[in-house]
């Protein structure tokens, strides 16, 4: 037997919930962010508007994509919202360092033969091909077929992390991060083509 004097348990009053007032329920901050990615890309491509295809493709450029990671960065990868996520991470990514991306793409090119065609980049695949062809892929979000915007995007990453092993210049880690990012858009897309991407 315990020497230790036995105490009631703690009892929530008022006092309780005083550091949760005003916060946001992490419940319903995921739900309409779900929500929010769902009428992006289905409501965009049933509009159909050319308009509505330019302002979702500078959606990062103009929100910031720090606020895209606030509202999509944890959501799955087999989602709306988690694809959205990948696709404006990857766009921003090309952007930041275009050279690089280039020089990465095109030492991946024979290596990953399939995924170059998927891809669609222009040939010789230089900085600003790959950003030409980065905002058709976003574009597709509203003015095509979404599967096969995650499958062209997850090409693209595909032939960047076979580039990346090739030339050896980074980590395993970073080849495996694009590699990552490469299988779950493609396994998204899949998804997509089954007509069960939420």
């Amino acid at each position: 037997m315990s020497d230790r004097p036995h105490h009631r348990p703690m009892q929530p009053g008022d006092a309780f919930f005083d550091d949760i007032v005003g916060g946001a329920d992490p419940a319903l901050v995921t739900e309409a962010a779900d929500r929010a990615a769902r009428l992006l890309v289905r409501g965009a491509r049933e509009r159909g508007d050319a308009g509505v295809a330019e302002r979702l493709l500078h959606l990062a450029d103009t929100e910031g994509i720090e606020t895209i990671a606030e509202v999509w960065a944890g959501s799955p990868a087999d989602s709306v919202a988690g694809c959205l996520w990948r696709l404006y991470l990857l766009r921003s990514w090309v952007y930041a360092d275009p050279v690089a991306v280039a020089r990465e793409f095109e030492a991946g090119r024979s290596h990953a033969q399939v995924a170059r065609v998927v891809a669609g980049v222009a040939d010789p695949p230089g900085p600003e091909e790959l950003k030409a062809m980065v905002d058709q892929v976003l574009r597709g979000i509203a003015t095509g077929d979404f599967a096969d915007v995650l499958f062209r995007a997850a090409g693209f990453a595909r032939v960047v992390a076979a580039g990346r092993a090739a030339l050896a210049d980074g980590t395993e880690e970073a080849v495996v991060r694009v590699l990552r990012l490469a299988e779950q858009l493609e396994a998204a897309g899949h998804i997509e083509l089954a007509s069960r991407l939420s």
